[in-house]
C-alpha cells in the first residue's frame, strides 16, 4: 500500500475533544506497529516531502509504504480492535489522503540504474546533502493498465536511465497500481520511488539537456496527471522488501 498524506493544521478528533496538537503530531500517536505485526505487514518506506515539484493544488506532508503478505491480510487488520481504536489518532491529523494498493512492476533492462560507484560520482552523498528519494505518482494517457509502460514513457525512460546511472541515481521500487482504495476518483496506473545519492545529482540529472530533450518529445505525451515529489526518506527498505 502506497499512503500519500497532507495533514490538518490542527488535529480535529470526531469526539469533539479541545487538542492543540498537529495533525502530524496526531498520526504520529496513529503508529499501528502491532497490528501491522500482527498480520505480518511492515512499513518498508516513510518519509517526509522535502519538495513537492508537480501535482496539483494538494501539497503532501509525508510519504508512507507497507508492505501486506497478501490482500486479505490488508482487510483483516481493519478488522482488528486495537487498529480500530488507534485509527481515531490518524482520522483526526489527516486532511486529505491517497491510499493505492500496488505490486511490483518489473523495470526494463534499458531503464535500470544503480550501476556506478556512488563514491566515484559527480555528486555524492555529504554529510549536508544526503540521500534523497524522488517520487513520480502517474497517470499515463489513453492506457487500460499500469502493468504495461506505454511506448512514449519507455522511450524517455531508457534516455533518462543512462543520464541518471552516471550520477549514482537506483531504482528503490516501481508499482503498477491496482486500485485506489482512498482517494479522490482519479484514477493512477504506476508509483515509482528513485533513489538519488544527493539533492545535487537530483538537479544535474534534472538540467541534463540530454535527458530535457527526451522529457519534451517523450515523457510530456506519456503523461496525462503525476505528483513529482523529493522526499527526505526516515525508512526507506522498498528495494530490499521487493528482492525478498
Amino acid at each position: 500500500m502506497v499512503n500519500l498524506m497532507k495533514y490538518r493544521e490542527v488535529a480535529d478528533y470526531v469526539d469533539g475533544r479541545k487538542t492543540a496538537i498537529s495533525g502530524q503530531e496526531a498520526d504520529d500517536l496513529y503508529s499501528p506497529i502491532d497490528s501491522l505485526t500482527a498480520v505480518g505487514a511492515e512499513i518498508v518506506f516513510l518519509g517526509d516531502v522535502d519538495q513537492q515539484l508537480l501535482g496539483d493544488n494538494t501539497v503532501w506532508d509525508r510519504i508512507a509504504v507497507v508492505k501486506y503478505p497478501t490482500r486479505r491480510s490488508f482487510i483483516e487488520m481493519q478488522s482488528r480492535p486495537e487498529f480500530q481504536e488507534s485509527h481515531k489518532h490518524k482520522d483526526a491529523g489527516m486532511d486529505k489522503t491517497i491510499v493505492m494498493g500496488c505490486q511490483p512492476l518489473t523495470i526494463p533492462r534499458a531503464s535500470d540504474m544503480g550501476s556506478a560507484n556512488r563514491s566515484d560520482v559527480p555528486h555524492p552523498s555529504t554529510k549536508g546533502d544526503g540521500p534523497i528519494v524522488v517520487l513520480h505518482v502517474l497517470r499515463f494517457e489513453d492506457m487500460e493498465s499500469g502493468v504495461q509502460t506505454p511506448a512514449y514513457m519507455e522511450a524517455y525512460q531508457s534516455v533518462a536511465a543512462g543520464v541518471a546511472s552516471k550520477h549514482g541515481v537506483r531504482v528503490s521500487g516501481w508499482f503498477t497500481v491496482e486500485g485506489t482504495i482512498i482517494g479522490d476518483g482519479r484514477e493512477w496506473h504506476q508509483v515509482r520511488f528513485n533513489q538519488f545519492p544527493s539533492k545535487a545529482a537530483f538537479k544535474a540529472v534534472v538540467a541534463d539537456p540530454t535527458r530535457l530533450k527526451a522529457q519534451h518529445d517523450h515523457r510530456e505525451t506519456a503523461i496525462a496527471d503525476t505528483y513529482t515529489m523529493v522526499v527526505q526518506p526516515k525508512v526507506d527498505q522498498l528495494r530490499e522488501s521487493i528482492q525478498d
